[in-house]
C-alpha cells in the first residue's frame, strides 16, 4: 500500500521559511516525478512546483518562483519543498503527490498518489 506523509508544517511568521518532507513507502520514489500542491481555505487545491522523477527538471508556479524549491533524495523516498519568504496568504494545507508521468505535472488530475497535507500557517 502507498503512503505519502508529509512533515515539517507549522506556524511562521510572515518573511520567514520551512522546509516540508514528503517520505514516500510502498512505491520506488524514482519512477515517479513529484508534486507539491496547497489548498487556502475556502479554495481549491492548486499547483506549486513539480520535480522530474530524475531530478533533473523543476518547474514552479509564477507565484512562488525564486522562494521555493523543490527537490528530492530518491535514495532516501523523500521530497523536499523549502519555502522562504512566506506571506499570511500562503496558509494553505500543503500536500505532496506522486505521478507516473516521469516529466512531472502542474494538474491535479495527473497525480496517482496523495499525502494527507501538513497545515502551514503564516501569521503576519
Amino acid at each position: 500500500q502507498v503512503h505519502l506523509v508529509e512533515t515539517g508544517g507549522g506556524l511562521v511568521q510572515a518573511g520567514g521559511s520551512l522546509k516540508l518532507s514528503c517520505t514516500a513507502s510502498g512505491l520506488t520514489l524514482s519512477n515517479y516525478a513529484m508534486g507539491w500542491f496547497r489548498r487556502a481555505p475556502g479554495k481549491e487545491r492548486t499547483f506549486i512546483a513539480t520535480i522530474s522523477s530524475s531530478g533533473s527538471d523543476t518547474y514552479y508556479a509564477e507565484s512562488v518562483q525564486e522562494r521555493f524549491f523543490i527537490s528530492r533524495d530518491n535514495a532516501q523516498n523523500t521530497v523536499y519543498l523549502q519555502m522562504t519568504i512566506l506571506t499570511p496568504e500562503e496558509t494553505a494545507v500543503y500536500y505532496c503527490a506522486a505521478t507516473r508521468r516521469l516529466s512531472g505535472s502542474t494538474s491535479v488530475a495527473h497525480y496517482d498518489y496523495w499525502g494527507q497535507g501538513t497545515q502551514v500557517t503564516v501569521s503576519s
